[in-house]
Order: C-alpha cells, then sequence, then structure tokens
C-alpha cells in the first residue's frame, strides 16, 4: 500500500518536519498540504491548498477525497489564551477536517489512518487541573470514537528538530546542543523529529497494537 497523505501545520515546525520525511520515503506517493499561508516547499508529490478558515472546509471538500492518511501537526500553545480560545483552535477545527474525512469518503474512511500530534501529560479523563491537557485529551478521546481505520494520538515530550527547516521554533535552536543529555537523562521524554515522521509513516503501513504513542513507542515506530 502507497501512502497518499493529508499534513496540517506544515508552516510549523512539527509539520514541516513530517512533511520533509514524507516527501522523502517512497511509500509516501503523494502529500496534500492544507495551509493558511503557503509552506514555500515545491516538490513533484506535493500540492498545496491555501484555505483560512479551518472552522469552514466546505469549498474545499471534493479536494479532500482518495486520501488514506491524515497526520495533523497542526496546534497552537495554550499560553496567553483561556478555556474558549484554545478549546476552538485544538479541538473544534481538528474534529472539523476529521469529521469532513468521514463525511466524503463514506465507507472509504475505515481504510484511512488518523494521526494527531498531542503532547505528553495529555489527560485521558478529562477532568484534570490542566486546561490545556483536558482539552487534548477531549481531542484525542473524540478522534478515537471516528470511524477510521485507526487513530493515533502521538504525545511527544520535547522534541529534537530538523537541522536545516526553517520553522524550527527559536528557543529549539538555543536547546537543540544540549539534546543527547536529555536523552541521555530523559529516554522516555525526549524525540527526534525525524522519528516522528518515520513514525507516522510506519504506523500507517504496518498498524500498532496501542493508540496512544509516547515517546518510546516513537522510537520503536521510527525503526
Amino acid at each position: 500500500m502507497k501512502i497518499k497523505a493529508i499534513i496540517t501545520g506544515a508552516t510549523g515546525m512539527v509539520g514541516e518536519g513530517v512533511l520533509h520525511q514524507c516527501l522523502g520515503n517512497p511509500e509516501v506517493e503523494s502529500v496534500l498540504v492544507i495551509n493558511r499561508k503557503t509552506c514555500g516547499v515545491h516538490h513533484s508529490k506535493l500540492t498545496e491548498i491555501i484555505h483560512k478558515d479551518f472552522s469552514d472546509l466546505s469549498s474545499i471538500e471534493d479536494k479532500l477525497a482518495g486520501y488514506n492518511a491524515c497526520y495533523f501537526c497542526a496546534g497552537v500553545s495554550s499560553v496567553g489564551k483561556n478555556q474558549e480560545e484554545y478549546k476552538h483552535i485544538t479541538y473544534d477545527l481538528t474534529m472539523s477536517l476529521a469529521h469532513i474525512l468521514v463525511k466524503i469518503n463514506g465507507e472509504r474512511s475505515r481504510a484511512m489512518v488518523f494521526t494527531y500530534v498531542s503532547g505528553a501529560g495529555t489527560d485521558s479523563t478529562e477532568k484534570g487541573k490542566s486546561m490545556w491537557a483536558r482539552v487534548k485529551g477531549k481531542t484525542e478521546n473524540d478522534l478515537m470514537k471516528l470511524p477510521f481505520k485507526a487513530a493515533y494520538m502521538f504525545r511527544p515530550g520535547y522534541i529534537q528538530p530538523i537541522k536545516g527547516l526553517k520553522n524550527t521554533y527559536k528557543i529549539y535552536k538555543v536547546i537543540a546542543p544540549l539534546y543527547p543529555l536529555f536523552s541521555a537523562l530523559f529516554p522516555n521524554y525526549v524525540v527526534t523529529l525525524e522519528e516522528i515522521g518515520k513514525a507516522m509513516i510506519n504506523v500507517t503501513l504496518n498498524g500498532y497494537d496501542k493508540n496512544i504513542i509516547e515517546c518510546s513507542d516513537i522510537k520503536k515506530l521510527a525503526l
């Protein structure tokens, strides 16, 4: 099976890294990225849709059919946002795309793998004290209820960026040299962006026995 993937968040660090891995992997046949602004990447496998309003995807529905994977990498920090604002961006916009994919693919949605980049510490109970963790937990839980072939929730901790990519956050550039130390001291809480991309591709091709994918799982899947 060749992968035909939809990627969101390709103008951010994680999405750009996943896109980079997909374009370089022979098992990935084609990639569609949906962005609010161009990602600036040109490749024979790549199609880009510029779409400003992720809460209303009706005008591009017909362009989303025929894919067998969705790598949802878009997201924002909860810093400075109240729960309503953060829930709209994190939960509502994610579920909007997921429901569209189920609707337009019908029974074929059962052949699609949906992967969602969440985060270490996400609250599956949806009842904890941390607002962002509750919202992420609800997003994960509701994605796993949809009739996809499988839905995998990636929970990375610290992410070591891929050298040379343009959307690496400034703070990561500062602390990236410390990765060997982090990896030695906290092996279950750090992962590389390359490993995330490889893990998404491999879990699409081969599946996995867990839906919640922690750093240790990402490393196994990347092999």
